[in-house]
């Protein structure tokens, strides 16, 4: 019926794997789990306060993170290092609202402690409960791939990596001699594509991965006849690998499929997630170094006249020119006009200025570039106008880093990538963190991001 009313829907959302609905509400709800245990071990009594603290801790967590596939060392690592900056998230609020005190110091305390090694003993043992799961016979399923080239060996691969799965990889069907094959699928030949349907129905396979190039669409065409006569599954996987894919997704656009390779990840929810957190963030902080600000504001004015603040124009969100602000640290000229920012061992940038610049200082004034909406928290670092025209000529994908707004920190400057980019090589590194960072952006990255930072900038100035 819905044909006749011109509406044909081809493409549909894969449904979320039960592993996954557990995760997402497994790591919130146990956190609030255990602090409200913890109070009623004590003798504390619940108090508004404390639920409120629940729904904050809920909301911040959820959804949790899918950690059952990932090895115990990492899945420890991750979810400390996501513990810990959800923690100085919440102590940050705590401080900038005064309410710390209306919390039992021991209750938080254990809290603290008791919640990562819970969150940690979940994932490990689910992922055994998984493992032992997709070991039974009943659970398995028996899976060939269409292609032996170097897309149908990823394939293969990535089968035999997950173990919880309960996929049985069975070998490989292609046309192609041995010499014309990848190296690795050549043992593994089943058979040519004339032979798959049949050797479909005389082993029952439950799946099959199609990985031709689409080059050859008449004998794709042709296999699906064929294998669609069978009870068996059918998959096509694009061979998109040389392709530098951001957010890549697809999209039924009235039962047309559209699939996007390069797209920003802040839209929808997220762009409304990301704003807020940013807002909030920026708000707290501004409120809490205000004093700062002002003693810096006083020693910039102190040490040369001129302006306290100096604009810089930068690159923002879409490749549009925006005006960020810093704390002036170079002497201005006589006409009081300020010379551009230069190398750190420019003559003209004074004393306090250098100071500032040493202990990253001087871009404070951006949390009010973050309020104006222009940057973000956490985000690619901004390039002067003459860097964008410079290097999108000679860094693939360069220009991919301004889908989103530019930020005070970043993925790559956490990873010691900021400052003078005098070289291609420096400048395509950074390049490619900041990719990475598009490619698996989540709140909790961003707090990530914004704990390391701290943790540099008191305790490492050197790599800040």
């Amino acid at each position: 019926m819905f044909e006749n009313r011109g509406y044909k829907r081809t493409f549909y959302s894969a449904p979320q794997s039960v592993t996954s609905l557990v995760a997402a509400f497994l790591e919130p709800t146990l956190t609030v789990a255990v602090f409200l245990a913890v109070s009623t071990w004590f003798d504390v009594p619940i108090l508004r306060s404390d639920l409120t603290l629940c729904l904050l801790v809920f909301a911040l967590t959820f959804p949790g993170r899918n950690r059952f596939w990932e090895r115990p060392l990492n899945a420890a690592v991750d979810i400390s290092s996501s513990w810990l900056s959800l923690l100085a998230i919440l102590a940050l609020c705590g401080y900038a609202t005064r309410s710390l005190q209306l919390f039992e110091p021991q209750v938080l305390v254990w809290w603290a402690l008791i919640t990562p090694v819970l969150q940690w003993l979940a994932v490990f043992y689910g992922r055994k409960a998984l493992r032992r799961m997709a070991s039974r016979p009943e659970n398995r399923r028996t899976a060939v791939v269409v292609g032996a080239g170097a897309l149908g060996v990823k394939v293969a691969r990535a089968f035999q990596s997950r173990g919880d799965i309960g996929l049985s990889f069975l070998g490989y069907f292609d046309d192609r001699a041995d010499d014309r094959v990848d190296g690795n699928a050549v043992l593994q030949r089943l058979g040519n594509l004339r032979q798959v349907a049949p050797h479909i129905r005389a082993h029952g396979i439950n799946e099959v991965y199609i990985t031709l190039p689409l080059g050859s669409q008449p004998r794709i065409v042709e296999l699906l006849e064929q294998v669609q006569g069978t009870t068996a599954s059918v998959f096509f996987v694009p061979d998109v690998f040389g392709i530098s894919i951001i957010q890549g997704r697809l999209q039924d656009m009235n039962g047309v499929p559209v699939v996007g390779l390069c797209e920003t990840p802040f839209t929808g929810t997220n762009r409304l997630v990301k704003r807020i957190s940013d807002l909030v963030l920026a708000a707290l902080i501004l409120v809490l170094i205000s004093p700062l600000l002002l003693a810096i504001g006083i020693g910039v004015k102190f040490v040369s006249p001129g302006p306290v603040i100096f604009k810089q124009r930068r690159n923002g969100l879409d490749g549009e020119e925006i005006i960020v602000y810093k704390f002036r640290s170079m002497r201005a000229q006589d006409d009081g006009a300020v010379v551009p920012q230069a190398i750190k061992d420019d003559p003209r940038i004074t004393p306090f200025g250098r100071f500032l610049r040493r202990n990253s200082l001087d871009g404070l004034p951006q949390f009010i570039n973050v309020l104006q909406g222009r940057m973000s928290i956490a985000g690619p670092h901004p390039h002067a106008v003459a860097h964008n025209e410079q290097y999108r000529q000679l860094i693939k994908a360069y220009m991919v880093r301004d889908k989103v707004k530019p930020g005070l920190t970043g993925w790559a400057q956490i990873h010691g990538h900021l400052g003078e980019t005098d070289t291609i090589e420096k400048m395509q590194a950074r390049v490619e963190y900041d990719l990475e960072y598009l490619r698996n952006w989540s709140l909790g990255l961003d707090l990530q991001i914004i704990a390391r930072t701290i943790k540099l900038v008191f305790f490492d100035r050197n790599a800040y």
